[in-house]
């Protein structure tokens, strides 16, 4: 069988995978952005328990395999009456899994900005909610954008994954299809040059205009 054959035969398999994998990435990066962002500012938290709670979440979810995540939040947590759905727990255990590093990329950046900055912000007399808001995270942003282009990268990489709890992504698509035919090489070549596609000319390019925006927004540019 051709490669064009293999695309007619089994094109509309691997597209519809493709949009399931384009869900669960934007889902699972705008999890681990507010999960990142939350427990980002809970590490600098005055309060010991707000600290403690974080470190405990960055801990666990970054000392532990995403794989045996996925099957503990998926087949584990229904046994203390937890059930998600699989296209749910897809998701939430990606971007939770990925928010605890980006969460250490929050702290770092906001650690960053210089202490004129902050003594600055302190002398407008402002709250330090609107102190973090106005000053301090508009800075921060622009240095954590960079690492954070390779985090979307392991985010986007990390959902195929989901496969082995059964969602219906890509890389489920291609291994059905490998089953079925053994056609390895057709199968698992499309998903890569997919992902690549998605990587390259998706999550790269769009994470440096963002990068150029908000420098732009704070001078920088």
């Amino acid at each position: 069988m051709s490669y064009l054959e293999f695309l007619s035969t089994y094109g509309e398999l691997l597209a519809g995978g493709t949009l399931m994998t384009l869900a669960q990435f934007v889902l699972a990066a705008l999890v681990a952005v507010a999960a990142a962002i939350v427990s980002g500012l809970m590490r600098l938290a005055p309060f010991k328990l707000v600290r403690g709670i974080a470190t405990v979440y960055i801990e666990l979810f970054r000392g532990t395999s995403l794989l045996v995540q996925l099957y503990w939040v998926f087949f584990a947590l229904p046994l203390f009456g937890v059930s998600l759905h699989k296209f749910a727990a897809g998701f939430l255990t990606v971007g939770l899994c990925f928010g605890a590093y980006g969460a250490e990329l929050v702290r770092g950046a906001v650690v960053s900005v210089p202490k004129g900055q902050w003594e600055a912000a302190l002398a407008l007399n402002m709250s330090p909610a609107r102190r973090m808001w106005r000053i301090i995270l508009p800075q921060a942003l622009v240095i954590m954008l960079p690492p954070w282009g390779n985090l979307m990268v392991e985010i986007l990489k990390g959902t195929a994954l989901v496969a082995l709890i059964s969602v219906t992504d890509l890389m489920f698509e291609a291994r059905q299809i490998n089953s079925a035919t053994y056609l390895s090489a057709q199968a698992f070549g499309t998903a890569l040059i997919v992902y690549y596609i998605f990587a390259r000319f998706m999550v790269t390019p769009m994470m440096r205009w963002l990068e150029r925006i908000m420098a732009r927004r704070i001078g920088r540019a």
